[in-house]
């Protein structure tokens, strides 16, 4: 698969493509004359691109693309196959290189060793060649036309005014005055006010000789304005259902999300990386003594504390949130009936990554965005946390070398491969065994079937989804052998049944919440929440359409709680069942 690959800030397109113009006319349909109002947004829109253009070249943002293969289902419609993660950290300001984030390879997951290595990781999952596919060019779907998007090299069709969010936007069809690889053809949606592309939804044409557009992929690309006059790439979109490979009609759906905008690469190049911790607060009590075992427990502390703001640098744990506290008050319903008397408070923070992860480190129990997202209940959350707090309770804590603070001072690219925080199996094992016995004590006891549940699905699409369930930091709901560590809940769920509505076992990834894309902060999804109508509106664990109900910065500075949600589930998309886990006390 062909994609641009550019130079910035020349902003030079080298990507084995020729951009050429073609000697015929493309055959497309009539477009009709815009008149001078329509024409002058249109201008205002390339010169607002050339500014967006500048903008990114200013920032390294994370970029982390998840991509679902998909085959026809009879009654799903379509069910996913298999399954690619990639996550990087995206340099615009010299060239359009990216910094992979290589995996841990101490159990042989061999996510990437390179650059190098994930696009021949991509190209291969998707079945395309790899001497013509170039995973820069799921990112490179940021941006429309970076050296042709004006009116000499595009024809524009005015189609009419539409409300995204809050925003007013100008729709434009967009097609090139002539033919040739790598161009932009479809839809952009222009706000009224700066005249800032907002959404762009279409493909990238080929040459006139192709009878079908083999080498590029449809996507629906968005933007969002992050600080005042800053529209910066937020979301991407990839959906194709109808390729045939083989004889075999095949399919895939993919996501890319950018965050981390307001982070900044280290000033030079070196495996010394300092780490900066702003807003430090002393802690410290009245000058006492301490025992052994009260200093033992302040250095594993100060061991936590090292990790975390690392990996907040790093961005891949989110900052402080209010969701923080519902999962905490969910530790309070675990703790309080099970006499469990922790000498300090257990906290709760969140992965910003996709893949279906949980961990601890020190007195903090970590859950990946993904794996949040996916549970269906409070039940279900409450199975997770309970596995994450029996790991404090039987003292598995993170390695203590992380309390000497060189230890992390190493590129961000390198946090998979230098932080250990995933426990061994027996450790596992053992906390699973004691996390039932929390749950069966707990205000939980009489759901725990709806808990089961969710393991059952996890394991059924296990195989397919092997990327999902590769964990970058911590451990896996998943043993080796492809079944559940928490195997009594398991057992205990009734059957999954695809046509009975009522049964939610798992959501689509993206259910619960939404990611700052400028400082990495979660939040709730406000957004109205439907049961399933079909056995197709479950999609459990899969990646769907995006639609962001946009807002101007302003806007939101003024009203943030009840500012629409970016992020909402697209129509038809299967919300859980019930209300957002608030927890309460047994």
């Amino acid at each position: 698969m062909k994609f641009r690959k550019m130079a910035l800030p020349l902003i030079m397109v080298t990507l084995g493509v020729n951009l050429a113009y073609a000697k015929k006319e493309p055959k497309y349909e009539q477009m009709h004359q815009l008149t001078p109002e329509q024409s002058a947004l249109v201008d205002k829109a390339v010169a607002r691109e050339k500014i967006i253009i500048k903008n990114i070249q200013q920032r390294t943002p994370l970029v982390e693309t998840y991509i679902q293969e998909m085959k026809p289902d009879e009654k799903l419609w379509q069910i996913p196959t298999g399954d690619t993660y990639m996550l990087n950290r995206v340099d615009f300001r010299k060239t359009f290189t990216d910094k992979p984030y290589a995996a841990r390879s101490d159990k042989g997951h061999g996510f990437f060793k390179g650059s190098a290595g994930a696009f021949a990781s991509i190209g291969k999952a998707l079945h395309l060649d790899k001497e013509t596919y170039n995973t820069d060019g799921f990112t490179q779907m940021m941006f429309i036309d970076p050296i042709g998007f004006d009116q000499q090299h595009y024809v524009f069709s005015y189609v009419r005014r539409e409300f995204l969010g809050s925003v007013r936007t100008w729709e434009f069809d967009v097609h090139p005055k002539v033919s040739g690889n790598g161009r932009f053809y479809g839809r952009v949606w222009i706000e009224d006010q700066d005249g800032t592309v907002v959404r762009f939804n279409g493909t990238y044409t080929e040459s006139q000789s192709e009878d079908n557009n083999k080498e590029y992929f449809h996507f629906d690309s968005w933007r969002m304005n992050m600080q005042p006059d800053l529209w910066l790439p937020v979301a991407i979109y990839v959906e194709e259902s109808q390729r045939v490979e083989g004889g075999k009609t095949v399919g895939l759906r993919a996501q890319t999300h950018f965050w981390g905008y307001s982070l900044t690469l280290p000033t030079r190049e070196s495996e010394n990386v300092s780490v900066q911790v702003e807003g430090a607060v002393d802690q410290s009590a009245d000058s006492q003594d301490v025992t052994p075992l009260q200093a033992t427990r302040e250095w594993v502390s100060q061991a936590e504390n090292n990790v975390l703001d690392r990996l907040v640098q790093a961005g891949l744990l989110a900052p402080p949130s209010d969701f923080d506290k519902t999962l905490e008050q969910i530790v309070v319903n675990l703790a309080v009936p099970n006499n469990l008397n922790f000498p300090d408070p257990i906290h709760c923070r969140i992965l910003l990554t996709t893949t279906v992860e949980a961990t601890t480190v020190g007195n903090t129990i970590l859950l990946s965005k993904g794996l949040i997202d996916t549970l269906p209940n409070e039940e279900s959350i409450a199975s997770v946390v309970s596995l994450e707090l029996a790991h404090i309770a039987l003292g598995h804590h993170i390695d203590t070398r992380y309390a000497f603070n060189d230890r992390l001072l190493f590129p961000d690219e390198s946090s998979f491969q230098r932080i250990k925080m995933n426990h061994s199996d027996n450790d596992n094992a053992a906390a699973a065994k004691s996390a039932i016995t929390y749950l069966q004590a707990s205000m939980y006891k009489d759901k725990l079937a709806n808990a089961g549940l969710y393991y059952s699905q996890l394991t059924d699409r296990s195989k397919a989804l092997k990327q999902l369930n590769t964990p970058k930091l911590g451990d896996s709901m998943l043993k080796a052998d492809g079944t559940p560590w928490l195997a009594d809940l398991w057992k205990q769920a009734p059957k999954l049944n695809q046509d009975d509505t009522t049964q939610v076992a798992a959501l689509p990834l993206g259910s619960w919440l939404k990611t700052d894309p400028w400082d990495d902060k979660e939040h709730m999804l406000n957004a109205k929440r439907y049961a399933p109508m079909n056995a197709r509106d479950k999609m459990p664990f899969e990646v769907t359409a995006i639609y962001y109900k946009l807002q101007r910065y302003d806007d939101a500075a003024k009203n943030p709680a009840g500012a629409p949600a970016a992020g909402t589930p697209a129509a038809g998309q299967a919300a859980a069942p019930t209300a957002p886990p608030t927890g309460g006390t047994n």
